[in-house]
């Protein structure tokens, strides 16, 4: 193990460089040394890892499979010593989270809060990603775990916890609509409407309610952010269209309405907590999973979320 642990150092150093030179410069270690351990690893496994070129060295396709293993074989020494802190009763470790924009705010930065109160010796790192991408990043072993939505149809990932989310109709707490806990998708008609564009989840079934009612909406403006169409609702810009978790923060501070669309033909949107179905996670990652798995709940689309009318006056 400690010599093949050398050899994938020197090869993804030089794999990433291009060089030798420049890999045995940032590893202190002799460019003979690295040379050295490449040859006899090409050698053993009969075929070469890199293409030797006048301007440097490209991985060839054996050497693309080698810095996959390379790659894996670094994650795994991190969930190594994670695994032998744990023996020793130590809170400790780094975890990788993915996360979709909507998830932003709210939950996971207070969940993160707790975590840091509760495990000081747990440090995280958060990518927000589209969500295709987080479940690349899940099942790819990028990070621990992720937050997506709909991740039913895939075998690589294990679903922790679920909650269903809602399509509605975002507006100032004063708009008409508001006054609606449930409305048709007709309900907007005429009206400006802000509208969720690609990657967005929720932008495809925008259109599948526009094709299959026979309207077409007043669009005034279209965005792939989150943020920015709830921004645009709230300088009173239109009606933003938005699942119930985009604006769950908002609404309970009494700042947006929601009133969820209620045409049949939609269907609940699954959010998942997952995890990769072919890894164990770390000690330090089960600690912060427990965290956010206990409060995915508050997640979910309650009838609490809209504010009774009486109360908005």
């Amino acid at each position: 193990m400690p010599a093949f642990s050398r050899f994938l150092r020197y090869f993804m150093a030089v794999g990433r460089l291009g060089s030798i030179r420049k890999a045995a410069d940032e590893l202190n270690v002799s460019a003979s040394a690295i040379a050295r351990q490449i040859l006899n690893v090409e050698a053993e496994i009969g075929t070469p890892l890199f293409e030797r070129l006048p301007s440097g060295l490209r991985l060839t396709a054996a050497g693309e499979i080698m810095m996959g293993a390379g790659n894996r074989w670094e994650k795994n020494m991190v969930d190594v010593r994670a695994q032998i802190e744990d023996l020793r009763g130590l809170k400790r470790g780094h975890v990788e989270m993915a996360i979709i924009d909507a998830l932003a705010k709210g939950h996971i930065p207070a969940a993160i809060r707790s975590i840091q109160s509760r495990y000081p010796g747990i440090s995280v790192g958060v990518k927000v990603l589209e969500n295709d991408e987080v479940r690349k990043a899940v099942a790819s072993g990028e990070v621990d775990f992720g937050i997506l939505f709909e991740p039913q149809s895939f075998r690589d990932l294990s679903v922790r916890a679920f909650v269903e989310v809602v399509l509605g109709f975002v507006t100032l707490p004063d708009h008409p609509l508001a006054q609606e806990r449930e409305a048709r998708f007709s309900a907007c008609t005429g009206l400006p409407v802000i509208v969720p564009a690609e990657p967005l989840a929720v932008c495809q079934q925008v259109t599948v309610l526009e094709g299959a009612i026979g309207m077409e909406l007043e669009r005034k403006v279209s965005s792939d952010n989150i943020q920015m169409i709830t921004s645009l609702v709230l300088e009173g810009v239109g009606i933003g269209v938005l699942t119930s978790l985009d604006v769950i923060t908002e609404v309970k501070a009494g700042l947006l309405s929601f009133t969820r669309i209620s045409d049949t033909l939609l269907r609940p949107m699954t959010l998942a907590l997952c995890t990769n179905s072919a890894r164990t996670p770390s000690y330090a990652a089960s600690l912060v999973l427990g965290e956010i798995e206990t409060g995915f709940p508050q997640l979910s689309y309650p009838a609490s979320m809209h504010p009774p009318t009486e109360n908005r006056d």
